[in-house]
């Protein structure tokens, strides 16, 4: 018996969310990489101190990095404004739906193997939804106000970063509390990206949709295989 494999796409994730996408992904491995050695410095470098700058190129790296983080934020945020209704999905859920909630359940038991059927969908599926707007968009926002507090300390009192954040520092108690939370917060994302990948290329394996290939052309493949 023949099978049949038809194909149905729709453009789903337009170009800004594509790039930001990508931005932030690099933004993201760049400050994880950084942030570590910030907390964990490497060993002595033999000689003279005036002689090396590597610390100060690690943090110069972290700096920059989170700069091009939050402006792909602000950027971002805008386009949810403006773009397609799939573009607004980072911004918001569903939270009073009870379809949200049952389908959230059907999608953590399709991934602990507990369902023999994936469900399709255009955007986000709803655990997806759930860790996009929790981890990305409540924890990148975290991030920010912790990180842009913690570099106001080097930029000095009376500066734009201190004016915006430096007020996170007293509210919390002290600079090292504000320094914990940033440090914890590096480690959720990263576990979460390891997750976000690990779906990613399960679903484009098992679930017959496409979701790598996606956010590179916009265009979500769905294959029904029929014999």
């Amino acid at each position: 018996m023949q099978t049949t494999v038809r194909r149905t796409a729709v453009y789903v994730y337009e170009a800004p969310v594509r790039i930001w996408h990508w931005v932030n992904a690099l933004s993201i491995v760049l400050l994880s990489i950084t942030g570590y050695l910030i907390a964990n410095p490497l060993p002595s470098m033999p000689g003279e101190a005036s002689d090396h700058f590597v610390m100060g190129y690690i943090r110069f790296v972290h700096f920059a990095a989170a700069y091009v983080f939050t402006i792909a934020f602000i950027g971002r945020l805008y386009w949810a404004l403006v773009g397609n209704t799939y573009a607004r999905q980072l911004f918001s859920m569903p939270v009073f739906s009870g379809s949200f909630w049952k389908e959230l359940v059907h999608e953590a038991r399709w991934y602990a193997f507990m369902e023999k059927e994936p469900k399709k969908y255009i955007g986000h599926n709803p655990l997806g939804h759930l860790f996009m707007v929790t981890i990305i968009t409540i924890g990148g926002f975290a991030m920010v106000l912790t990180g842009f507090a913690l570099y106001s300390e080097q930029t000095g009192l009376g500066t734009w970063q201190d004016t915006l954040f430096g007020w996170l520092i007293p509210l919390a108690g002290q600079s090292q509390d504000v320094r914990l939370w940033h440090h914890w917060g590096m480690w959720i994302i990263i576990v979460f990206v390891m997750m976000h990948v690990y779906t990613a290329v399960r679903e484009d394996i098992m679930s017959r949709q496409s979701l790598i290939s996606t956010m590179i052309s916009g265009w979500r493949m769905f294959k029904d295989d029929r014999p």
